[in-house]
């Protein structure tokens, strides 16, 4: 059972984009989908005019057209708007250039990695250095003597600056090449003055400096080590955490206002810290246990500054505001287009979506954190980590999900167990909350969201928070059997959850448009293993689960989510009163086994069915049993050795190391657990 890690993708403050994998490809599906394929050779047009105004207007147009509407998006790509985009950033006049970079960038953020990998191998890295000395000489005029300077002045330079940095942190996650060529232009220097000049500068701008800087220090050992060099540059970071105002998380009461740039900031400086830890000497972070001290308290409390039901009943109030206001005021490209120009309701719909994308960011980086907790076997309980809870940390167990419980100060994830009712109302709590889908997490099965960014920010909200719970269970998997009996309204508690957050995401998950559906059932079964584990034998298994763990089981392709079916069919198997079901399970798994299996079996399921099986029966006395003899279990597994025999011998022991060890492990326990059977004579 691996760790989920954490991903690298695009982390946008203002993401637009509207998923179109699933969208067919090519220029004549895009300009048959598009509603506005008839304005895009004027604005080509235009974009070479020898008029500056009508190269400006051109660039604002590419803005205005593209947003939530990859057809558009498309049609204009195909007719090559990033080189005439990028043309433009040399252009003799300020002003179309400033725009130029807006639309760069606002593709960047529309387009994904497809319209970045453009950009890079058509050279875009050429003018965006040689802006970069000149936003540094120019911002360090305005810092200096700012009344010299017109706020509209102040504030173009801090809008391009903007642009210029949008770009390049998201051409740093298209490729390792681009990474690498962006790391030679030296731009942590660069960013760590806008975020150390913070009380001076928009919050936008340095916001988008910590964000570039947050995915610049990604498994990034060239920027990690420039910033963990400079003890200046660490304890400015440091010195964010420190001296804001925390998040303080929502009550049923009343509502509490946040900042939401200075959060997402904040959390973003948190997470660059904890890319770049251990941190050395001199710096004060290098006293500090980042994780402990920054990151826990700090990402905490930013899980339940939400609640996903109530936001996306505000989105779905603002979106009908939208729609009710008449076309002739909306934005057309007949009138002089303006880049800022946004609805009430769209400024809103902006800022709730911003919300979602800091608790995203925040579960993103707990993910990373709960990948680095100590693989099970490794942890060894003293008796200050007994697990037996007293009646009153029991029953706190079982209050609301929204129960306010504090941080124990010197508690640590590596420290915590499912019965520690802290840990447990604190972090896996919020979590449960996070992944249950709303009306507007996932787009309708015949149709587009009605508002995809929301939708996008949703979803990715509900699987960052699984594969937290993922990182956690399979962590604490291994806790002695008696905690999970001990405290078996939790793993019920836990499990319900779960189920619920999957029954809503339903398994109609196959179609296209619909694979976040399907991320979060792949991601799913992988917590609710962790979770049938920490609680083996005390969760009953209901005949739904089942069969939709086998359905998912055998329409996957994906070897890895083959096993964590199997893995969590073996631990429901084991509920000791469930003699049905067991006989039910046992029977897929012998199904899976050669001779038996109707097709070929893959390797890595094939081993874990093997393996599940002799976990199943090895406790003879168990009620279930019944069901081993019965059903003559013993001649299918002896019918099974020579096929597994085949598979493993079939393992390259070069190229698949660890899988070659598992195979013979299996391969050994499965013959000396037939001879063990045989020997009962039962």
């Amino acid at each position: 059972m691996g760790k989920s890690q954490k991903k690298r993708q695009m982390r946008r403050h203002n993401p637009m984009r509207v998923p179109d994998s699933h969208l067919p490809k090519g220029l004549d599906a895009a300009s048959a989908s598009s509603s506005r394929k008839e304005a895009i050779l004027p604005i080509l047009q235009k974009m070479e005019s020898p008029d500056p105004a009508e190269r400006k207007w051109a660039c604002v147009a590419v803005s205005n057209l593209i947003q939530n509407d990859p057809s558009t998006r498309r049609l204009l790509q195909g007719k090559n708007v990033v080189g005439a985009l990028i043309t433009r950033l040399t252009d003799s006049e300020e002003e179309v250039v400033i725009e130029a970079a807006g639309s760069l960038r606002n593709l960047c953020i529309d387009g994904g990695f497809d319209i970045c990998a453009e950009m890079y191998n058509k050279n875009i890295l050429a003018p965006l250095k040689t802006f970069v000395p000149k936003i540094s000489t120019t911002l360090s005029k305005f810092l200096s003597t700012p009344k010299d300077v017109s706020e509209s002045a102040q504030k173009l330079v801090y809008e391009f600056a903007d642009n210029v940095i949008t770009i390049l942190w998201c051409l740093s996650e298209t490729s390792n090449k681009a990474m690498n060529a962006i790391n030679q232009i030296s731009l942590i220097p660069f960013l760590m003055s806008f975020i150390a000049s913070r009380d001076k500068l928009p919050t936008t701008t340095v916001t988008s400096a910590a964000q570039c800087l947050y995915v610049l220090t990604d498994e990034n050992m060239p920027a990690v080590g420039e910033l963990r060099s400079n003890a200046a540059f660490t304890t400015c970071l440091l010195s964010v955490i420190q001296s804001d105002q925390p998040a303080q998380p929502n009550s049923k009461n009343h509502a509490i206002p946040i900042d939401d740039r200075g959060l997402i900031f904040r959390v973003l400086c948190c997470g660059i810290l904890k890319n770049i830890a251990p941190v050395p000497p001199p710096s004060l972070a290098a006293t500090v246990d980042i994780d402990r001290a920054i990151v826990l308290p700090t990402l905490e409390p930013v899980l339940s500054l939400l609640s996903l039901s109530e936001t996306t009943e505000q989105a779905q109030a603002f979106l009908a505001k939208e729609e009710s206001i008449p076309e002739i005021e909306k934005l057309s490209l007949k009138h002089a287009p303006k880049s800022d120009h946004r609805t009430p309701s769209e400024v809103e719909l902006q800022r709730l979506e911003t919300k979602l994308r800091t608790v995203q960011l925040a579960l993103e980086i707990l993910t990373g954190l709960c990948a680095s907790l100590p693989d099970p076997g490794s942890v060894v309980h003293g008796d200050d980590t007994k697990l037996d809870g007293d009646d009153e940390s029991e029953g706190k167990l079982c209050e609301d999900m929204d129960a306010d419980v504090d941080m124990v100060p010197d508690e640590s994830p590596a420290d915590s167990t499912p019965s520690n009712p802290t840990f447990f109302h604190t972090l896996v709590s919020p979590l449960l909350a996070l992944i249950q889908p709303t009306s507007l997490s996932f787009p309708p099965s015949d149709g587009q969201s009605p508002h995809p960014p929301t939708t996008s920010a949703l979803s990715a909200i509900h699987i960052s928070a699984l594969e937290c719970l993922n990182n956690i269970f399979l962590s604490l998997r291994l806790a002695p059997a008696q905690a999970a009996h001990a405290n078996a309204d939790s793993g019920r508690m836990v499990w319900d959850a779960l189920w619920h957050a999957l029954d809503i995401v339903g398994t109609d998950i196959n179609r296209p448009g619909q694979e976040r559906r399907r991320e979060m059932w792949e991601i799913g079964v992988g917590v609710a293993w962790g979770v049938a584990n920490s609680w083996k034998g005390v969760l009953v298994p209901a005949e739904s689960h089942i069969q939709v763990l086998i359905q998912l089981c055998n329409s996957t392709t994906d070897h890895s989510v083959k096993v964590k079916c199997i893995g969590t069919l073996e631990c429901l198997a084991q509920h000791p009163d469930s003699v049905d079901s067991n006989r039910a399970i046992a029977r897929y798994l012998l199904m899976l086994l050669p001779p038996a299996a109707a097709q070929p079996t893959a390797t890595e399921p094939l081993l874990q069915a093997g393996s599940a099986l002799i976990d199943i029966y090895s406790d003879e006395t168990l009620p279930y049993d019944v069901n081993f003899r019965e059903c003559n279990m013993l001649d299918a597994l002896v019918a099974s050795v020579e096929g597994v025999r085949r598979a493993v011998r079939g393992i390259d022991k070069k190229r698949e190391r660890e899988l070659r060890m598992r195979g013979e492990e299996v391969r050994d326990n499965l013959v000396a657990f037939i001879e063990y059977r045989r020997g009962l004579g039962v």
